[in-house]
């Protein structure tokens, strides 16, 4: 039930940030949403194993609401910089590069995890070890390094669009 947290946070979230973004535009709610998801990337990277469940459950559903937050204006920008007579190849372009990201992340994400997770056992990891939880911990951690710095690389370019799009107004 804790990896709901995510899913259902999203849901309500998600059309209310759309209804937002109609209203005061979409780059503003863009950086907050990846400001949101970088703070739980560092929440995940200072869990331990003593972390209760419910502190684990709140940085899941801290990303649920920087994604839900961020999803509908990033779609909007991207939407709104093509000719209507390209929005139909747009729309599956997008859905594309949203799940080619979805795939490359999760296999980024399990290399990074089981190479940290090898390194600290000293030989090759290719499954959780239940004898060793703190292993996969280590690993767990890296791994959230490494989301965390691609997300503050989107941060700082979503910041530095809004900052021009602001000087522009």
């Amino acid at each position: 039930y804790a990896l709901m947290t995510f899913p259902i946070v999203q849901v309500v979230v998600a059309p209310i940030a759309g209804s937002i973004s109609d209203k005061i535009g979409p780059e503003l709610l863009t950086f907050v949403g990846l400001i949101l998801i970088a703070f739980s990337q560092v929440g995940y990277m200072l869990t331990t194993l003593a972390t209760p469940l419910r502190l684990f459950m709140l940085f899941i559903g801290l990303v649920g609401l920087g994604n839900g937050i961020f999803m509908a204006p990033n779609n909007s920008i991207v939407m709104s910089s093509v000719p209507v007579k390209d929005l139909g190849v747009a729309g599956g372009v997008n859905a594309l590069a949203r799940e080619l990201g979805m795939v490359i992340g999760i296999s980024v994400a399990t290399t990074v995890l089981f190479a940290a997770m090898s390194r600290t056992a000293k030989r090759q990891v290719t499954a959780y070890l239940p004898a060793h939880p703190a292993i996969f911990i280590t690993g767990m951690h890296v791994a959230f390094l490494v989301s965390l710095s691609i997300c503050l690389v989107a941060t700082i370019i979503t910041g530095w669009r809004l900052l021009k799009h602001a000087t522009q107004a």
